[in-house]
């Protein structure tokens, strides 16, 4: 038995009934539990088990007191592994007390603040405060926060939408603090040193009571494996951020001849910020990282929209004699567009660039911005990386390493975002924000832009800090439901301008948008399968077809190619006489990928080619209206679909250049369920290739390209077809919404020789030679801070 797979995730009271327990964890397929209360074995609890967490309530009696622990074991193979053990005095405890969960805490000592984040409920209203150590009550901020997550945890219960909060916690001479969860006469406390030793020692007790669980759990064997487990995946583990930041950030001597730099072309950069009731010591924070730039030609202009005149007052006195800021103060606040537009107003700027006004840039944002404007004469739009940084400004953490344009990605979120910078130009031809969209009033904005701009070039730094408060959609998404309809509703407008016919819908993933293209016309489709032997993955795989495919002007192209077996030659006549829709051709020569294809689609009748393997089986019904309806724009040269392993991992969701060596699965190996890194995983976005397992292109564009390079006899036909592609500007996309097991590679038997291996390496040899640029370079739907040695989105070392 794995032993990951029994591992317990949390235990808890129900809300709706007293008596009643819930553990939650990782439980084997097969097997079953016993339930203790010391030695007396209970029935009286109900298993329920879900792909990924399993649940068991346990109906705990009134006299739980009487007991000394509560036990749960599993029983497999004639063996039984304790899952859950828990002294009875330790739950009775928590028996009608509010329940809580810290998932942040930071203490900042030298500001002298600590911030708390988490969540607390009751089945009744809960009162949440602070305390010192004797129990007089502390002065602080305490937000709350919408956390769908805990409504669906306590599904039992109506626990309302504001379950989490944020609190910043001021302190002086304390030695600790308690975190106050009061319902009615009931009260939990949680307390938090101040002290750095026993800080430190809490964690190391917390490990050390880890361990010890473990060891009881498992025993020292068990204990011995999941350590030698833990040291290697230390040894592999991705390369954490905090490690990432430190050594690539900019030395002051760097600062200093970016300073000292003099461009051909020094554009006016106007910063447009509006303000609202800004917490002034974010606003100071702000305006500080801005004065400080290494690029000084630029002006501030701030709009102010407050009901009151600390923001005014701050301004003047800190930063009066500061020639480059414009302030004014706006007669009434007309909301975000509106007050972004007066700031707007008052630029005077070669580009416009946009902030928000609690957030901070890098020292060399506008250097690095000028300097891309510099190198790409004509530049329309400049955007950057960003990450997001704690309340108290003191944690940089989850990098936003973005690709270079991404139309289709772009139109699945607004991935852009931070730092938008975009010539007066571009402005004056899109013209300006638009109040109906406030929430998503930036996307719709960037959208316009991008829609006139030419030349959008990308700068792959992090030059953005998106602070993480509970009022942000950085912080908290669901906050601001509001902003995602209007997203959805800026996106359907820019698809009107575009003239294309499409619908768009709002996913559970927050943020992210569905494009549904409407199809023009009713063309054929040519979906062509090669096939040697392995009739019974191609019986399942034309099943499939024919059994879900909703789509229904189709013909299937079957392509024998030295098989062996009579039985194959057998099932061709049968599936002849059974569909009146597949042709068979016979491939005479000696096996080579490209030119089967090439072969096969000089006899297809289709307007669009859907290239496919015979090792793959269908799971979405539609999946050839999702590739059409996508294929058939103008700008598309290729469509590629999401491929699962049988064990439902990802075996195909995009290919990038260079990932491994020439090229690469992005996300291979991933959990079915996953999102990836920024939902990339769930998003239709362009990339440099995908895979011909199952590829859709328009046939007249494969003829106007030459087809699949023979040159690339079994590895690189497909990639190689899509560098075309991309060469002839067009775009390759990758549509999650189109999904196939792929049970990878049986369309030829699989060989070892000699002979393969060289034939391998002059095809690495030979697209190396042919598309060098790309490969030093780097792929530019990718980032060069991400790793090539992994596919997960993993930050590259330096000396990568």
């Amino acid at each position: 038995m794995e032993r990951e797979m029994i591992e317990v995730v949390r235990d808890r009271f129900s809300l709706a009934d007293k008596n009643k327990y819930f553990i939650q964890g990782y439980l084997p397929k097969e097997c079953r539990l016993e339930v203790y209360l010391d030695q007396k074995r209970q029935d009286n609890f109900v298993l329920t088990k879900e792909k990924n967490l399993s649940t068991v309530e346990i109906e705990l009696p009134e006299n739980l007191g009487a007991y000394k622990k509560i036990l749960v074991f599993i029983c497999k193979d004639g063996k039984r592994y304790r899952w859950f053990s828990g002294k009875a005095a330790d739950i009775q405890r928590k028996k009608n007390m509010p329940q809580y969960y810290i998932d942040y805490l930071d203490i900042d000592f030298q500001k002298k603040i600590c911030v708390v984040s988490g969540w607390a409920v009751y089945h009744s209203p809960l009162n949440i405060y602070v305390t010192d150590s004797r129990g007089n009550k502390l002065e602080c901020k305490i937000e709350q926060v919408n956390r769908r997550d805990v409504q669906e945890q306590f599904h039992e219960w109506d626990v309302g939408k504001f379950t989490g909060f944020l609190a910043e916690i001021p302190f002086e001479q304390e030695k600790s603090i308690r975190i106050v969860f009061e319902g009615g006469k009931c009260r939990t406390i949680r307390n938090i040193s101040l002290q750095k030793s026993k800080i430190a020692g809490g964690q190391v007790r917390g490990y050390y009571n880890k361990g010890l669980q473990y060891i009881r759990t498992y025993g020292i064997a068990g204990f011995m494996k999941k350590l030698v487990k833990k040291i290697e995946a230390q040894k592999n583990r991705p390369y954490s951020y905090e490690k990432w930041l430190a050594q690539n950030q900019l030395s002051e001597a760097e600062l200093d001849a970016q300073r000292r730099k003099r461009f051909s072309y020094a554009p006016l950069i106007s910063i447009v910020i509006p303000l609202y009731n800004t917490p002034i010591s974010y606003l100071d924070e702000l305006l500080a990282s801005i004065i400080g730039q290494t690029y000084g030609n630029f002006q501030l202009c701030l709009a102010d929209g407050s009901d009151n005149e600390k923001i005014e007052e701050f301004i003047k006195k800190s930063y009066g004699k500061e020639s480059r800021i414009r302030y004014k103060r706006l007669e009434k606040n007309d909301g975000i567009s509106e007050n972004t537009n007066r700031a707007i107003e008052m630029a005077s700027g070669d580009f416009i660039m946009f902030s928000d006004h609690d957030d901070t840039l890098a020292p060399n944002a506008l250097f690095e911005i000028v300097n891309t404007i510099n190198e790409n004469p004509g530049t329309d739009v400049v955007y950057t990386d960003e990450d997001k940084v704690t309340m108290d400004g003191g944690h940089y953490y989850e990098p936003h390493f973005k690709p270079d344009f991404n139309l289709d990605m772009l139109r699945s979120n607004n991935y852009i975002c931070h730092i938008f910078t975009v010539k007066r130009e571009i402005v004056n031809k899109a013209g300006m924000l638009r109040k109906e969209y406030d929430g998503a009033q930036d996307y719709d904005f960037i959208l316009r832009c991008c829609e006139q701009a030419k030349n959008i070039q990308h700068v792959p730094k992090i030059l953005y800090h998106w602070r993480n408060h509970p009022a942000s959609t950085a912080g908290n998404p669901e906050s601001k439901m509001y902003a995602f309809e209007a997203g959805r509703k800026a996106l359907e407008a820019h698809y009107e301008r575009m003239g294309i016919q499409a619908e768009v819908e709002m996913t559970p993933l927050l943020g992210r948008y569905r494009t549904r293209y409407a199809i023009s016309g009713h063309p054929v489709v040519s979906i062509i399968i090669p096939n040697k032997d392995h009739i019974e993955d191609l019986d399942k795989c034309l099943k499939s077809i024919y059994e879900k495919t909703t789509y229904d002007n189709y013909e299937i192209i079957l392509v024998e190619n030295n098989s062996e077996k009579k039985e194959t030659f057998a099932y061709y006549e049968k599936v002849k006489e059974r569909y009146g829709n597949i042709q068979v051709l016979t491939w005479k020569r000696e096996f080579n990928y490209a030119a089967i294809n090439n072969f096969a689609v000089t006899y297809a009748k289709g307007e669009y080619l859907l290239f496919l393997n015979n090792d793959v089986e269908l799971i979405s019904e539609k999946w050839i209206e999702e590739m059409l309806g996508i294929c058939q724009r103008e700008d598309v040269g290729a469509v590629g679909a999401k491929l699962y392993y049988p064990d439902d991992t990802v075996q195909h969701a995009g290919v990038v250049i260079g990932l491994g060596g020439v090229a690469g699965h992005i996300f291979c190996g991933f959990a079915r369920e996953e999102y990836g890194y920024f939902a990339r995983l769930v998003s239709v976005q362009d990339y440099s290739a995908v895979t011909a397992a199952c590829m859709m292109t328009k046939r007249k564009l494969f003829q106007n390209l030459e087809g699949f390079d023979e040159g690339f006899q079994v590895a690189f036909n497909d990639v190689d077809y899509c560098m075309k592609v991309r060469q002839a500007e067009k775009l390759v996309v990758f549509t999650p919404y189109a999904e196939l097991y792929h049970y990878e590679s049986k369309s030829r038997g699989r060989e070892e020789t000699e002979a393969q291996k060289k034939r391998f390496a002059g095809e690495v040899q030979r697209f190396e030679e042919k598309w060098p640029d790309i490969l030093e370079k780097g792929d530019p739907f990718y980032n060069k801070n991400l790793t090539l040695k992994r596919g997960d989105c993993s930050l590259r070392k330096r000396n990568e």
